[in-house]
């Protein structure tokens, strides 16, 4: 019988698209050479334009959800996106108060692309206050990071970083898609300051999933074995690749291609 592959348990929202959410994380660990678990923590009805409307699961489906997997298979790496509600972040945090060898690569998931709501303050306290404490990778956008922060439309990146660091996510990667440049600057933080810097020529168009693929691939290569700032450029460059070779099936957003090196 041949070896299991690393195992990554993944929490989110469905998407239907297939472009972010759930289905995007299981086709992006899947293409990253693991094995992907899923626990849904919220129904979605949505295409590539936006989000029409969200339907929270309860905590206990949650719970129950994960911890029936967790009992059976050795899970590697844990990637959490679109919780829900702030009853579902604080059931997921003590799941993982469980585990507290596991990597954990955490995509704050505030708004859709278009800027549909997908957490309120309620949430982002959660967030705060119990799940950071949890998270060896934060990924999010500057507009994310500066609101998990607390902080102002214009304050710095790099104090938003020493901020959210300061509440115990041992690593802090802040993409750079919503700044304005001719590239993209993504930047890599712990309670150093920065780790890394990386820059990639900034795609035309707009991608629906670039976030949920990015933290998807993190958490890929965090069960394989990887340190986090090499796992860190490695989902990087895979996530750039996926969205040059993207696609536009529907109205709306363009949608990565993850298995853009497989025939």
């Amino acid at each position: 019988m041949s070896t299991s592959p690393p195992i990554v348990l993944a929490f989110a929202a469905s998407d239907p698209t297939g472009g972010a959410g759930l289905q995007a994380d299981l086709l992006t660990i899947a293409s990253r050479g693991c094995h992907p678990l899923s626990v849904l923590t919220a129904i979605t009805a949505q295409d590539t334009r936006g989000i029409d409307g969200l339907l929270a699961l309860k905590p206990a489906w949650i719970t129950r959800q994960a911890r029936i997997l967790l009992a059976d298979l050795p899970v590697a790496a844990f990637k959490l996106g679109v919780l829900g509600s702030a009853r579902n972040a604080a059931a997921i945090a003590a799941i993982l108060a469980e585990h507290p060898r596991t990597p954990v690569v955490l995509d704050p998931v505030l708004a859709s692309g278009r800027g549909d709501p997908l957490a309120d303050d309620e949430i982002v306290q959660v967030l705060r206050s119990s799940l950071l404490a949890r998270t060896t990778v934060l990924t999010p956008n500057s507009l994310e990071a500066r609101r998990l922060a607390l902080a102002a439309p214009d304050a710095g990146i790099a104090g938003c970083a020493r901020d959210l660091v300061t509440l115990g996510c041992k690593y802090v990667l802040i993409t750079g898609t919503h700044e304005p440049g001719a590239r993209v600057t993504n930047t890599l933080y712990d309670s150093s300051g920065v780790l890394r810097e990386d820059s990639w020529p900034r795609l035309p168009g707009d991608y629906h999933g670039s976030g949920c693929t990015l933290a998807a691939a993190l958490a890929a290569d965090l069960a394989r074995g990887l340190a986090v700032p090499a796992a860190v450029q490695s989902a990087q460059a895979y996530t750039w690749k996926a969205l040059a070779a993207g696609f536009q099936p529907g109205r709306g957003q363009r949608l990565p291609n993850r298995f853009f090196d497989k025939p």
